[in-house]
């Protein structure tokens, strides 16, 4: 039985390594690691899945309407009994509302943005950006400068103004949210197809006689769906964060409609003798946005090959 180490030579023959042997140029994750990774996965996962069940539930399990007042049972803190003898959970504000029905009203008012802001967004940048990246021409030119001078611009200000000229309702929200979110759907899935479209299957299939329907149907879509869910996973959070802000400066919701960014701007006024109005929607949005940020960290993670942490 010869000593001669795997990988080394012996009588000018490489010796491959043994079944099991690792490579030392390959990364392998510490298996310290894997549960903490585990963890960064699932919890995130589970809080925004208790916060969907809220949102699609909550109203019909709580039975607490969320715009009626009553001014006997206003500014109540939380764990009160009402007038009628319902228990208040997370309190009342000033008109007497009940805050618990408005946060869950509010989680289905922002998921119900943040999807349709997402949908309508990455369908419309992912179809530019894969236009862009195909074809090229005169079209990237104008679309690609077109997405770089909105990215100079801040975001949020840009939202501002084209909700100050649509006006306040759902609708316009997600419209304003999708036309400052396109461009980064689009400049990945130009970038996306652009390193697709050179690969050597890309040529082989049309080589072959494919279309192009055919090669981006089965060539580049593939490529291109996992880098899209990562930044929409990111920009979910970005998204409610700017419903919220936009709510707050009565530029978003309708005040008729509970949502998160409303119901804080209610409480800024009675943050000394009502902190509960404010604070508690306000850590519900915290919540949710560290968790989906801590789940598209991850998911980034998971998707990038060169991380020596995969």
């Amino acid at each position: 039985m010869s000593d001669a180490v795997p990988g080394s030579t012996l009588a000018g023959v490489p010796v491959p390594p043994a079944l099991g042997d690792t490579p030392a140029d390959v990364p392998v994750a510490p298996a310290a690691t894997r549960p903490r990774r585990r963890l960064r996965l699932w919890i995130p996962l589970g809080v925004i899945a208790a916060y969907l069940v809220t949102g699609l539930f909550g109203p019909m399990i709580a039975r607490y309407d969320p715009i009626a007042t009553s001014v006997v049972d206003r500014l109540l803190p939380p764990g009160s009994r009402l007038s009628d003898g319902s228990l208040a959970l997370l309190g009342t504000d000033q008109v007497g509302r009940d805050l618990l029905a408005q946060i869950m009203q509010g989680a289905r008012v922002s998921m119900l943005v943040g999807a349709a802001t997402l949908l309508l967004a990455g369908t419309v940048g992912t179809a530019l950006g894969i236009l862009c990246g195909y074809r090229g021409g005169v079209v990237e030119a104008v679309v690609m400068r077109l997405a770089d001078i909105q990215l100079a611009f801040p975001s949020i200000l840009l939202a501002v103004f084209v909700a100050g000229v649509l006006g306040a309702s759902v609708t316009n929200v997600v419209l304003t949210l999708s036309i400052t979110t396109w461009p980064i759907f689009a400049r990945v899935a130009r970038a996306q197809t652009l390193a697709t479209t050179s690969r050597d299957f890309a040529n082989a299939a049309r080589t072959l006689g494919a279309g192009p329907w055919h090669v981006v149907r089965h060539c580049v879509l593939p490529a291109v769906a996992s880098p899209l869910l990562v930044i929409a996973t990111v920009q979910l959070g970005f998204v409610i964060v700017a419903e919220a802000s936009l709510s707050f400066l009565s530029l978003g919701i309708p005040p008729g409609t509970p949502s998160w960014g409303t119901t804080i701007a209610n409480g800024r006024d009675y943050l000394a003798s009502a902190w509960w109005i404010a604070t508690l929607p306000g850590l519900v949005l915290a919540i949710f946005v560290v968790c989906v940020g801590v789940l598209g960290d991850e998911l980034r993670d998971r998707s990038d090959p060169n991380l020596s942490t995969r």
